[in-house]
Protein backbone atom coordinates (compact mmCIF):
# COMPACT_ATOMS: atom_id res chain seq x y z
CA UNK A 1 0.00 0.00 0.00
CA UNK A 2 3.04 2.27 -0.37
CA UNK A 3 1.82 3.86 -3.59
CA UNK A 4 -1.58 4.98 -2.20
CA UNK A 5 0.21 6.45 0.82
CA UNK A 6 2.60 8.28 -1.48
CA UNK A 7 -0.27 9.61 -3.57
CA UNK A 8 -2.01 10.82 -0.42
CA UNK A 9 1.10 12.74 0.56
CA UNK A 10 1.43 14.28 -2.91
CA UNK A 11 -2.25 15.28 -2.84
CA UNK A 12 -1.78 16.82 0.59
CA UNK A 13 1.30 18.71 -0.56
CA UNK A 14 -0.44 20.07 -3.63
CA UNK A 15 -3.43 21.25 -1.61
CA UNK A 16 -1.19 23.01 0.90
CA UNK A 17 0.62 24.89 -1.87
CA UNK A 18 -2.31 25.87 -4.09
CA UNK A 19 -3.80 28.58 -1.91
CA UNK A 20 -4.06 31.98 -3.65
CA UNK A 21 -1.02 33.41 -1.86
CA UNK A 22 1.24 30.52 -2.85
CA UNK A 23 0.04 30.53 -6.45
CA UNK A 24 0.80 34.24 -6.76
CA UNK A 25 4.42 33.52 -5.86
CA UNK A 26 4.84 30.22 -7.71
CA UNK A 27 3.06 31.16 -10.95
CA UNK A 28 2.14 34.84 -10.79
CA UNK A 29 5.66 36.16 -10.23
CA UNK A 30 7.25 34.27 -13.16
CA UNK A 31 4.25 35.21 -15.29
CA UNK A 32 4.82 38.89 -14.52
CA UNK A 33 8.49 38.47 -15.42
CA UNK A 34 7.48 37.03 -18.78
CA UNK A 35 4.97 39.74 -19.64
CA UNK A 36 6.55 42.89 -18.22
CA UNK A 37 10.23 42.03 -18.68
CA UNK A 38 9.49 40.54 -22.09
CA UNK A 39 7.69 43.52 -23.56
CA UNK A 40 9.64 46.04 -21.49
CA UNK A 41 13.05 44.96 -22.75
CA UNK A 42 11.61 44.19 -26.18
CA UNK A 43 10.69 47.87 -26.45
CA UNK A 44 14.40 48.73 -26.36
CA UNK A 45 14.85 46.91 -29.65
CA UNK A 46 11.95 48.74 -31.29
CA UNK A 47 9.62 47.29 -33.88
CA UNK A 48 12.55 45.97 -35.91
CA UNK A 49 13.13 43.29 -33.29
CA UNK A 50 9.61 41.89 -33.54
CA UNK A 51 8.95 39.48 -30.67
CA UNK A 52 12.52 38.16 -30.65
CA UNK A 53 13.26 38.97 -27.02
CA UNK A 54 9.91 37.70 -25.72
CA UNK A 55 10.55 34.47 -27.62
CA UNK A 56 14.03 34.28 -26.09
CA UNK A 57 12.65 34.91 -22.60
CA UNK A 58 9.85 32.33 -22.74
CA UNK A 59 12.00 29.19 -22.36
CA UNK A 60 14.07 31.01 -19.76
CA UNK A 61 11.04 31.69 -17.58
CA UNK A 62 9.90 28.10 -18.13
CA UNK A 63 13.29 27.01 -16.77
CA UNK A 64 12.95 29.33 -13.78
CA UNK A 65 9.94 27.26 -12.73
CA UNK A 66 12.40 24.54 -11.67
CA UNK A 67 13.75 26.94 -9.03
CA UNK A 68 10.28 27.92 -7.84
CA UNK A 69 9.29 24.26 -7.65
CA UNK A 70 12.35 23.54 -5.54
CA UNK A 71 11.23 26.08 -2.97
CA UNK A 72 7.98 24.14 -2.52
CA UNK A 73 9.73 21.06 -1.15
CA UNK A 74 12.18 22.96 1.03
CA UNK A 75 9.51 25.18 2.54
CA UNK A 76 7.24 22.22 3.25
CA UNK A 77 9.94 20.25 5.06
CA UNK A 78 10.94 23.23 7.16
CA UNK A 79 7.35 24.14 8.05
CA UNK A 80 6.40 20.51 8.81
CA UNK A 81 9.35 20.21 11.18
CA UNK A 82 8.71 23.60 12.74
CA UNK A 83 5.03 22.96 13.50
CA UNK A 84 5.33 19.28 14.38
CA UNK A 85 3.47 18.02 11.31
CA UNK A 86 6.35 15.80 10.18
CA UNK A 87 6.36 13.99 13.53
CA UNK A 88 2.61 13.44 13.25
CA UNK A 89 2.85 12.13 9.71
CA UNK A 90 5.61 9.68 10.60
CA UNK A 91 3.62 8.39 13.57
CA UNK A 92 0.87 7.46 11.11
CA UNK A 93 1.13 5.09 8.14
CA UNK A 94 3.84 7.10 6.38
CA UNK A 95 7.54 6.27 6.34
CA UNK A 96 10.38 8.82 6.15
CA UNK A 97 11.13 7.65 2.60
CA UNK A 98 7.51 8.11 1.52
CA UNK A 99 7.47 11.61 2.95
CA UNK A 100 10.66 12.48 1.08
CA UNK A 101 9.40 10.99 -2.19
CA UNK A 102 6.13 12.86 -1.74
CA UNK A 103 7.98 16.16 -1.48
CA UNK A 104 10.21 15.45 -4.48
CA UNK A 105 7.27 14.38 -6.66
CA UNK A 106 5.39 17.49 -5.61
CA UNK A 107 8.34 19.66 -6.63
CA UNK A 108 8.49 17.94 -10.02
CA UNK A 109 4.76 18.41 -10.59
CA UNK A 110 4.96 22.09 -9.71
CA UNK A 111 7.97 22.52 -12.00
CA UNK A 112 6.22 20.89 -14.94
CA UNK A 113 2.87 22.54 -14.25
CA UNK A 114 4.45 25.97 -13.89
CA UNK A 115 6.41 25.54 -17.11
CA UNK A 116 3.26 24.61 -19.02
CA UNK A 117 1.45 27.63 -17.56
CA UNK A 118 4.31 29.88 -18.76
CA UNK A 119 4.05 28.26 -22.20
CA UNK A 120 0.32 29.00 -22.19
CA UNK A 121 0.91 32.64 -21.22
CA UNK A 122 3.47 32.94 -24.03
CA UNK A 123 0.89 31.60 -26.49
CA UNK A 124 -1.67 34.13 -25.29
CA UNK A 125 0.71 37.05 -25.83
CA UNK A 126 1.56 35.91 -29.34
CA UNK A 127 4.83 34.01 -28.93
CA UNK A 128 5.39 31.14 -31.34
CA UNK A 129 5.52 27.78 -29.58
CA UNK A 130 8.19 25.07 -29.73
CA UNK A 131 8.56 23.02 -32.88
CA UNK A 132 6.60 19.86 -32.17
CA UNK A 133 5.69 17.47 -29.36
CA UNK A 134 9.22 16.04 -29.12
CA UNK A 135 10.63 19.47 -28.30
CA UNK A 136 8.06 19.88 -25.53
CA UNK A 137 8.89 16.45 -24.09
CA UNK A 138 12.62 17.23 -24.06
CA UNK A 139 11.96 20.57 -22.37
CA UNK A 140 9.81 18.93 -19.71
CA UNK A 141 12.47 16.27 -19.12
CA UNK A 142 15.10 18.98 -18.55
CA UNK A 143 12.78 20.89 -16.23
CA UNK A 144 12.13 17.66 -14.31
CA UNK A 145 15.88 17.27 -13.79
CA UNK A 146 16.12 20.91 -12.75
CA UNK A 147 13.24 20.53 -10.30
CA UNK A 148 15.00 17.59 -8.67
CA UNK A 149 18.23 19.60 -8.44
CA UNK A 150 16.68 22.66 -6.82
CA UNK A 151 14.29 20.53 -4.78
CA UNK A 152 17.32 18.71 -3.36
CA UNK A 153 19.11 21.99 -2.72
CA UNK A 154 16.18 23.48 -0.82
CA UNK A 155 15.64 20.23 1.09
CA UNK A 156 19.29 20.28 2.14
CA UNK A 157 19.00 23.87 3.33
CA UNK A 158 15.75 23.21 5.20
CA UNK A 159 17.22 20.13 6.89
CA UNK A 160 20.21 22.09 8.18
CA UNK A 161 18.64 25.44 9.10
CA UNK A 162 16.64 25.81 12.31
CA UNK A 163 15.78 29.52 12.15
CA UNK A 164 12.78 30.73 10.16
CA UNK A 165 14.42 34.05 9.37
CA UNK A 166 17.63 32.34 8.29
CA UNK A 167 15.80 29.87 6.06
CA UNK A 168 13.70 32.55 4.37
CA UNK A 169 16.74 34.78 3.84
CA UNK A 170 18.79 31.97 2.31
CA UNK A 171 15.91 30.88 0.08
CA UNK A 172 15.29 34.40 -1.24
CA UNK A 173 19.02 34.90 -1.83
CA UNK A 174 19.25 31.64 -3.76
CA UNK A 175 16.19 32.49 -5.88
CA UNK A 176 17.44 35.90 -6.93
CA UNK A 177 21.05 34.88 -7.38
CA UNK A 178 20.44 31.84 -9.59
CA UNK A 179 17.76 33.72 -11.54
CA UNK A 180 19.74 36.80 -12.49
CA UNK A 181 23.18 35.15 -12.70
CA UNK A 182 21.97 32.82 -15.44
CA UNK A 183 20.85 32.84 -19.06
CA UNK A 184 17.17 33.11 -18.11
CA UNK A 185 16.99 36.81 -19.07
CA UNK A 186 20.03 37.32 -21.29
CA UNK A 187 22.53 35.23 -23.26
CA UNK A 188 26.02 34.44 -22.08
CA UNK A 189 28.31 36.50 -24.33
CA UNK A 190 31.89 37.64 -24.27
CA UNK A 191 30.78 41.21 -23.64
CA UNK A 192 29.85 40.35 -20.06
CA UNK A 193 32.50 41.00 -17.36
CA UNK A 194 34.67 37.93 -16.75
CA UNK A 195 33.49 37.53 -13.14
CA UNK A 196 29.84 37.44 -14.26
CA UNK A 197 30.67 34.94 -16.99
CA UNK A 198 32.18 32.65 -14.35
CA UNK A 199 29.04 32.94 -12.24
CA UNK A 200 26.94 32.05 -15.27
CA UNK A 201 29.01 28.93 -15.93
CA UNK A 202 28.84 27.86 -12.29
CA UNK A 203 25.08 28.35 -12.11
CA UNK A 204 23.07 25.15 -12.80
CA UNK A 205 20.11 27.26 -13.95
CA UNK A 206 22.22 28.32 -16.94
CA UNK A 207 22.46 24.67 -17.98
CA UNK A 208 18.72 24.22 -17.57
CA UNK A 209 17.81 27.43 -19.41
CA UNK A 210 20.20 26.73 -22.30
CA UNK A 211 18.90 23.17 -22.63
CA UNK A 212 15.25 24.24 -22.57
CA UNK A 213 15.94 27.09 -24.99
CA UNK A 214 17.82 24.77 -27.33
CA UNK A 215 14.87 22.37 -27.31
CA UNK A 216 12.38 25.20 -27.75
CA UNK A 217 14.10 26.37 -30.93
CA UNK A 218 15.20 22.87 -32.04
CA UNK A 219 18.83 23.92 -31.67
CA UNK A 220 20.31 21.55 -29.10
CA UNK A 221 24.07 21.17 -29.41
CA UNK A 222 26.72 18.79 -28.09
CA UNK A 223 27.63 21.48 -25.55
CA UNK A 224 24.05 21.45 -24.25
CA UNK A 225 24.28 17.68 -23.89
CA UNK A 226 27.52 17.95 -21.93
CA UNK A 227 26.05 20.65 -19.68
CA UNK A 228 23.01 18.50 -18.95
CA UNK A 229 25.24 15.52 -18.18
CA UNK A 230 27.13 17.64 -15.67
CA UNK A 231 23.81 18.79 -14.24
CA UNK A 232 22.65 15.17 -13.87
CA UNK A 233 25.81 14.27 -11.93
CA UNK A 234 25.44 17.34 -9.72
CA UNK A 235 21.78 16.50 -9.14
CA UNK A 236 22.58 12.93 -8.06
CA UNK A 237 25.26 14.17 -5.64
CA UNK A 238 23.05 16.91 -4.21
CA UNK A 239 20.12 14.51 -3.82
CA UNK A 240 22.39 12.16 -1.88
CA UNK A 241 23.41 14.98 0.47
CA UNK A 242 19.79 16.11 0.88
CA UNK A 243 18.55 12.62 1.72
CA UNK A 244 21.37 12.11 4.19
CA UNK A 245 20.73 15.46 5.90
CA UNK A 246 16.98 14.82 5.98
CA UNK A 247 17.34 11.37 7.58
CA UNK A 248 19.69 12.77 10.22
CA UNK A 249 17.62 15.86 11.03
CA UNK A 250 15.17 16.15 13.90
CA UNK A 251 11.57 15.46 12.96
CA UNK A 252 10.51 18.48 14.98
CA UNK A 253 12.08 21.82 15.84
CA UNK A 254 9.91 22.28 18.92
Amino acid sequence: MALPNLLRLVYRNIRVNTDPGSLVILVGLPGLYLVFFGFGFQSLAGSAGGNAYVSFLTPGIMSFQAVMAGTVGGSMLWADRRYGMLAQLLVGPFTPLQYLLGIMLTSILFGLGGALVMLGIAFLIGVAGPAGALAILVMLAIITLGSIFFGSLMLLISALVKSNNAYNSIQILVIFFVNFASTVFYPLTGSLPSAIQVLFWLNPLTYIADGVRGSYFSDLTAQNGLMLLVLAVETAFLLFLAVRAYLRSDVSLE
